[in-house]
């Protein structure tokens, strides 16, 4: 603001002249103390004068002269600034109504205040003073001084009033005309304030700031040369504040005149309003980087452009986006091209950002929403768009390339024109594939065969025959498979294949199934001929060929297929001694058979099989007469495998050799045991009814009565109608009536609870159930037979207990049971079942150092497929984080990248991404969550993670705006993951807040 000039010339001189008049006056009293006070009062010595005015006032008796010490009195005290002032001067007004100094004291007290600045005071007596009595000279420093008084007040149009009644004042006209002006260029009147200007010939005023002004308004009037002219002519006399100001307009006005290479040095001396720019000024200085190809520079000005919401902003977010375009940043551009999609103060400007987005989305993919959908919107938006033929096939192809094939199908079958059907065709089997591998067989081979409906490409008809065969193989369609599979192997296409390389193996395993064991041995030695790398495959082949010679007792061919599996590396080589043992026995060689059974059983200690081997040995041994060496080999199994349900047989072997050899007293020892040990089995039946034998050959038939009284299982009357009642349910279940066996079986074990079949009607009863997906009505039934024993089904209905219970979530149940399964499993993959549950149950638990131990126990077993690895390695690396071990953590989610799918692999690329922001990779931290959006965009709860890990990274590297857009489109995309939303919410403020000391433009408080 210009300050008031000259202001001497406003001072009223009529005040000395006033008091030289008066001291005539008084002299003409002879009023000595009078004239001393106005002498003082004169000489600016208001204190003494006021003393003396007051003790004048109080004694004096004429009423003229009490009057104007009164007046000089209230004088005083306004220029002594003392408290009250004003209201000795309204005492003077009230008291002396007809002083002749009235008007004066108004106009006196106003020009006081107007002379040090105070022009609210100024006003306030200025509005008393009686214009009228005012002569021609006061009237027009009046008219200034009031004018100026209203202008310093903001009351600019009442002000234009009085300083227009001096324009042409020799005296004031050149400062009204200034201040009508300054007036006129507040109100952006600047061809007003340009002709006001014009007509000021005061040198002392032009001198000052009228050429800043002039720059200024010749800026906004656009004529752009004329106002670099004048501002580069003031800026030597300009001050600090004023240099910054002179710079913005030389720099915008080389802007607007297209100049940029001249406009850069300019805009950046400018220091902003308050040591602030706006995003405005950023833009300003950004496009002019732009348009001389300085991209890099370009976009450290326009990523410091936040929030905005304008034309500016839109204009900036598109060039930036270029800028990153220009720089192969192309997550940046696809963040920069949606959020000027997203405004539409340019037609133009939002459909090419959108479809520059879409394109991106389509390359890079997309965290914020899936690709396809972003697609689909610009092709609603934009249904006739100059892209629209291009988007129709990026959106089938990203549905592709995103892995989202169910819905590229969705999409073709309601729009056949977006593709060929060889496209269709190849989507449908890709979406086969998947459906497949997530175990969906029924799903897999409905979707194979819409592929096969629409065959046009042969390679993928051949690749969708073989792949609907597997599907049919795992529905245990054999049938359907084999012609599946023989379809593809009569394809010319086939040998252009991978699946061809596997083709015999499944084929050999078709025929197993189909219990053509001529053909599944030429299937098998077709494929063991065939030289393949795959020594797992070859390995399992020999020993389905030898199951294959085995079952059709083939048992030379046999031995020399397991000795073949033998030979190589493989997972269960225990079950090729075994059953090669077991082969010896039927071509009469049973010493050979015994030894290699003695040889299992040292070779193979921690083997699964173990306990049949030396089961078979026993057996072995007693048919070879040598019944010492046989009651030994169960005695080895019932002490070291009393969890095994061979256990009760081989007591009651050991039992029958007791009996037939006469020892009646060991028999029934070993009968009771089985009794006492194993009720309501079928040995344990069993057990009772040879004992009864023993008991009526001694005639000790009342002991035998005595003893099964207790027995709760054996019910000696009804023994007839038990199983009589059981074989109904039996032929019913054999008939394939299961309605009718599921009536029969409750019908039988609610007539008898403790009958001597139970155990198997529980077991089948629950099969039923389970079956027909009634699981809560099965788990019952298994938790009888797992609960009862061991015996033949108790391994399956523990594993079965432990299916429902999961399936359920409901682990802390599960976890006993689990527990049994991992000690009783004779079958591997039950005990793996049971591990790798355990390690998940324990981890519900938070029970973290037992997840990592049976998660180990998991990792250490062979020949487990990559799902079960990645799910160990998973859980310890959750478990490392939950217990702040981050090394560990980091190397396990490692472990898990190199091999998981789906959800794991998002969840282990977004810890990727998150030990490397802890090192400060931000920038290899952003790879990871870039492939995290695009391989992974369905899993968005690690994509929104992802995101906020992304806005820290960016931040860090100094890119504002990156930060706070992917940080404001996390609030409102990711709702559903509250947690997520108030971390970036958090992150948001903490960003905000810090920009918005250097950028005028954002609000630390929203958005």
């Amino acid at each position: 603001m210009l300050q008031k000039i000259t202001a001497l010339i406003f001072v009223f001189s009529g005040m000395v002249f006033i008091g030289n008049a008066q001291e005539t006056k008084i002299y003409t009293h002879n009023q000595k103390m009078y004239q001393d006070a106005l002498s003082l009062y004169n000489n600016e010595q208001y204190q003494a004068a006021q003393t003396l005015f007051q003790k004048v006032k109080n004694t004096a008796q004429d009423g003229e002269t009490k009057a104007n010490s009164a007046y000089y009195e209230a004088n005083a005290a306004v220029r002594l600034n003392q408290l009250g002032a004003d209201r000795l001067m309204e005492d003077f007004v009230e008291q002396y109504p007809t002083s002749t100094k009235r008007n004066n004291a108004f106009a006196d007290v106003a020009e006081y205040y107007f002379e040090t600045g105070k022009y609210p005071y100024a006003l306030k007596w200025y509005n008393r003073v009686d214009q009228g009595a005012l002569s021609r000279g006061e009237m027009e420093r009046f008219n200034f001084n009031y004018g100026y008084s209203l202008y310093s007040s903001k009351k600019t149009k009442e002000a234009e009033k009085y300083l227009n009644k001096v324009v042409d004042s020799q005296t004031y006209g050149s400062q009204a005309k200034y201040y009508l002006g300054y007036i006129s260029y507040q109100e952006d009147d600047y061809e007003g304030a340009n002709e006001r200007f014009d007509e000021i010939t005061d040198p002392e005023i032009l001198e000052q700031k009228m050429s800043y002004y002039q720059a200024d308004m010749n800026f906004k009037l656009g004529k752009f040369e004329e106002a670099i002219s004048l501002a580069k002519g003031y800026l030597p006399k300009a001050d600090r504040k004023e240099v910054s100001e002179l710079n913005k307009i030389i720099g915008e006005s080389y802007f607007n005149l297209k100049q940029y290479d001249n406009a850069i040095p300019y805009l950046e001396e400018y220091k902003g309003k308050r040591g602030k720019w706006s995003n405005t000024d950023y833009y300003l200085l950004g496009y002019a980087h732009y348009k001389q190809g300085d991209y890099a520079g370009a976009e450290q000005q326009f990523n410091k452009i936040i929030g905005g919401t304008n034309s500016v902003s839109q204009n900036a977010y598109y060039h930036l986006a270029e800028c990153y375009l220009k720089l192969d940043k192309k997550q940046e551009a696809l963040n920069a091209f949606r959020n000027a999609s997203q405004m539409d103060f340019s037609a133009e400007i939002q459909e090419d950002a959108y479809s520059n987005y879409a394109r991106l989305s389509y390359e890079i993919g997309n965290a914020y929403e899936p690709v396809p959908q972003v697609i689909s919107d610009y092709l609603e938006k934009y249904p006739n768009g100059k892209n629209t033929q291009e988007m129709q096939s990026l959106l089938v192809d990203s549905y592709i390339t995103s892995k989202n094939f169910q819905g590229a199908m969705d999409l073709l079958e309601k729009n056949r024109n977006y593709a060929s059907k060889a496209t269709y065709q190849k989507v449908a089997f890709y979406r086969g594939v998947e459906l497949f591998v997530d175990a969906d067989y029924d799903g897999a081979s409905a979707t194979f065969q819409k592929s096969l409906d629409s065959a046009e490409d042969a390679l993928f008809t051949a690749r969708t025959n073989y792949w609907k065969a597997e599907s049919d193989y795992m529905l245990n369609r054999f049938d359907d498979a084999l012609a599946g599979f023989k379809r593809f192997q009569s394809s010319p296409q086939a040998s252009r294949t991978t699946e061809q390389n596997e083709l015999d193996y499944n084929l050999a395993y078709t025929y197993f199934k189909l219990k053509d064991y001529g053909q599944a041995i030429a299937s098998y030695n077709s494929y063991a001929g065939s030289g393949t790398n795959d020594t797992h495959k070859l390995y399992d082949t020999y020993l389905r060929m030898g199951d294959s010679y085995f079952v059709t007792s083939k048992y030379w061919p046999a031995i020399e297929t397991y000795n073949k599996a033998l030979e190589l590396t493989g997972p269960e080589k225990d079950y090729a001694a075994y059953h090669k043992a077991i082969s010896y026995g039927f071509v009469g060689r049973q010493e050979t058979k015994i030894q290699e059974l003695t040889n299992f059983v040292s070779t193979y200690s921690n083997s699964t099989l173990k306990d049949d081997a030396l089961y078979e040995l026993g057996n072995t041994y007693i048919t070879a007469g040598q019944e010492n060496q046989g009651l030994q080999a169960y005695g080895r199994l019932i002490n070291e495998y009393s969890g095994s349900s061979l256990v009760p047989q081989a007591m009651m072997r050991q039992g029958l050799v007791y009996y037939n050899s006469g020892k009646n007293e060991n028999a029934l020892e070993r009968f009771k045991s089985v009794v006492s040990q194993f009720p309501k089995t079928q040995e344990a039946i069993q057990a009772v009814a040879t004992a009864k034998l023993i008991y009526v050959d001694t005639g000790r038939v009342d002991e035998y009565a005595a003893w099964v009284r207790d027995l709760d299982f054996v019910e000696v009357t009804d023994s007839e109608l038990d199983n009589a009642t059981y074989e109904s349910a039996e032929k019913q279940l054999r008939d394939g009536n299961q309605d009718a066996a599921i009536r029969s079986y409750e019908k039988y074990l609610k007539e008898f609870p403790n009958g001597s079949h139970n155990i198997n009607a529980n077991f089948n009863l629950a099969q039923l159930y389970f079956g027909k997906s009634q699981k809560e009505k099965a788990l019952p039934h298994y938790k009888f037979v797992a609960d009862n024993g061991v015996g033949e089904y108790t391994e399956q209905a523990l594993t079965r207990v432990c299916e429902i219970y999961i399936g359920d979530k409901d682990y802390a149940t599960a976890l006993p049971y689990l527990q049994r399964l991992e000690n009783q499993a004779n079958i591997q993959q039950n005990k793996i079942f049971a591990q790798s549950n355990l390690m998940k149950g324990y981890y519900q638990q938070k029970n973290y150092g037992q997840t990592m131990a049976y998660a180990e126990k998991v990792l250490a077993t062979s020949a487990i497929d990559n799902r079960i690895k990645s799910d160990a390695q998973i859980f310890i690396a959750r478990s490392a984080i939950a217990t702040n071990d981050e090394a560990r953590a980091k190397s396990a989610y490692q472990e898990v990248m190199k091999i998981a799918t789906g959800s794991l692999a998002a969840e282990a690329l977004y810890y990727d991404a998150y030990f490397k922001f802890n090192s400060q990779d931000h920038e290899g931290s952003n790879v990871s969550v870039q492939k995290l959006a695009k391989d992974y965009a369905s899993y968005k709860e690690w994509g929104g993670k992802g995101l906020v890990l992304m806005a820290k990274n960016f931040y860090a590297l100094g890119d504002a705006y990156q930060a706070t857009y992917i940080l404001e489109n996390v609030t409102s995309n990711f709702t559903q993951y509250p947690e997520i939303v108030s971390e970036a919410k958090s992150e948001l403020t903490i960003i905000k807040a810090k920009e918005a000391q250097s950028n005028s433009s954002v609000n630390p408080n929203g958005n």
